[in-house]
């Protein structure tokens, strides 16, 4: 029943995602940006596709369940400080700046060099994010089919593929819409049926108001603190996200769109953890896969556990085919220099460029999930990345006219470095075992993970603002029509003037 239940919600997303791609016509706009007249439920829809993913979900439940519910509520909660913040200050101005990538805004703000760092820097950092979903999905076939882990996550990355490629971010968004309904319903209805046959509950100093998680390094807080702040600001600058903001029909419904999407992110994330700890009581103590899995698997009423499973799959499709999308766009608009074109009866290159470059982008993220058997520590990771180095020139980029092309460069390479060697000295990564890339040392103990985040975030502040007041100050790139190198950057110059 399990099975056959999860099959057909495939099969119906999947074919509602080939229904709405005829809205494509062949323009990358459609493809890219739902022709930018999107509204704010169907963004916001889309917005939380990308935001309440199964990397977050399983992660959530097992953080939790191994180490506290502020453990685990850090990852979703963290996703909806992020969407609560750029409906806050970033969405109206971004929304207006008319963009079909996020790389567009340093392009236009510092200038091509930049565009070019940032592009790949969030090309690495989403295909993490991509990886952690296939690893999700590999896990649930495996789990409950047998399957080989490898081909559950080859067969997740396909699926996500079929539809998306074919109807873009329009086919994303409306098969989102059904997803996130699933997955709501799903949550919801798993905390009810614990309370009412199990009770709730969890284990001392493990619960909601255990506020030792947040206050005290040794109960983790450092750590929990780390994964909020990384995920509710390194977030802001999350390509998929932004992509759904550009979108929007307008200001004000891009806004909306993100607070409505903050709001249903915390209602969805916080019933798993809450349903999880409560199971602890009964499950056994050693576990044979993922603790949601068990719990669904061996416990729940079928009818339950097909509900919470399809949405799963589903919003392990969403995020995967949001993200693929815009990895594809930064690769060959941002790094390839590729264009859309206006010209009635000609072939849009941009559009098919995207769809071409839709496979590699897919295999390179699938084999980081064959390496990398992660769900919650690849999403936090990948958003730890774009913390450290692009977040500061984008957020001063927005709201200080003194930031140089020179600051931006320095403030990227220096919250690198400190990353990654920060990373490679702490023996693990987020309270698990670091076994990506450790070099061994007497340097570093556990004890210093959590701050890393910290200090690389810290370092790249620093050496902006530091940069920028040694170097002589810049025109604002993007702000004359006539240098615009295509259609959309004419249409994104002006606006740019009022936003920085």
């Amino acid at each position: 029943m399990i099975l056959l239940g999860v099959a057909l919600s495939i099969a119906v997303v999947v074919a509602i995602g080939f229904y709405v791609s005829k809205r494509v016509g062949g323009d990358s706009s459609n493809f890219l940006v739902g022709g930018r007249m999107m509204p704010y439920w169907l963004v916001g829809g889309a917005l939380m596709g990308s935001a309440v993913d199964t990397n977050a979900t399983l992660g959530n439940t097992d953080l939790a369940y191994g180490f506290g519910f502020w453990a685990g509520a850090s990852l979703p909660l963290g996703l909806a400080l992020c969407l609560l913040l750029t409906g806050i200050f970033f969405a109206k101005p971004m929304n207006r700046m008319g963009l079909m990538s996020f790389p567009d805004y340093y392009r236009l703000r510092f200038g091509r060099p930049v565009e070019i760092g940032a592009s790949l820097l969030l090309i690495v950092a989403f295909c993490m994010l991509v990886a952690g979903n296939l690893v999700a999905g590999g896990l649930l076939f495996n789990y409950f089919l047998g399957m080989p882990y490898w081909l559950g996550a080859v067969l997740i990355a396909a699926i996500a593929v079929a539809y998306t490629g074919t109807g873009g971010l329009i086919a994303d968004a409306y098969t989102a819409i059904i997803q996130m309904a699933l997955i709501l319903v799903g949550a919801i209805g798993l905390l009810v049926w614990m309370a009412n046959t199990h009770g709730l509950g969890s284990p001392e100093g493990m619960g909601p108001l255990a506020l030792g998680q947040l206050s005290d390094p040794a109960q983790g807080a450092v750590i929990n603190w780390a994964t909020l702040i990384a995920l509710g600001i390194g977030d802001i600058v999350a390509i998929d996200f932004m992509q759904r903001v550009f979108a929007a029909k307008s200001p004000e419904a891009a806004q909306k769109a993100c607070f409505s999407a903050a709001a249903g992110t915390a209602l969805i994330g916080i019933p798993f953890g809450i349903a999880i700890l409560s199971a602890a009581s009964f499950l056994p103590a050693e576990l044979d896969g993922p603790v949601l899995f068990v719990l669904l698997d061996q416990y729940a009423p079928p009818a339950l556990a097909v509900l919470v499973l399809c949405g799963l799959v589903g919003a392990s499709m969403s995020t995967a085919n949001g993200a693929i999308l815009a990895i594809s766009n930064v690769c060959v608009r941002n790094l390839g220099g590729v264009r859309r074109t206006q010209i009635t009866g000609k072939h849009d290159p941009l559009l098919r460029a995207c769809r071409v470059a839709m496979a590699p982008m897919t295999v390179l993220s699938i084999l980081i999930a064959v390496y990398v058997q992660q769900t919650g520590i690849l999403l936090t990771l990948a958003f730890d990345l774009m913390l450290a180095c692009l977040v500061v020139p984008f957020i001063l980029g927005l709201v200080w006219r003194r930031g140089t092309v020179v600051a931006a460069m320095a403030a990227m390479a220096v919250g690198l470095v400190v990353r990654i060697v920060l990373f490679a000295l702490t023996p693990t990564m987020y309270g698990v075992e670091n076994t990506i890339f450790y070099v061994p040392n007497n340097l570093v103990s556990a004890s210093f993970d959590g701050w890393p985040t910290f200090i690389a975030f810290a370092a790249a502040i620093v050496t902006y603002v530091a940069v920028s007041l040694s170097t002589p100050p810049a025109t604002l790139r993007g702000l004359d029509i006539s240098v615009a190198d295509d259609v959309d950057d004419a249409l994104a110059s002006a606006p740019v003037k009022a936003a920085i």
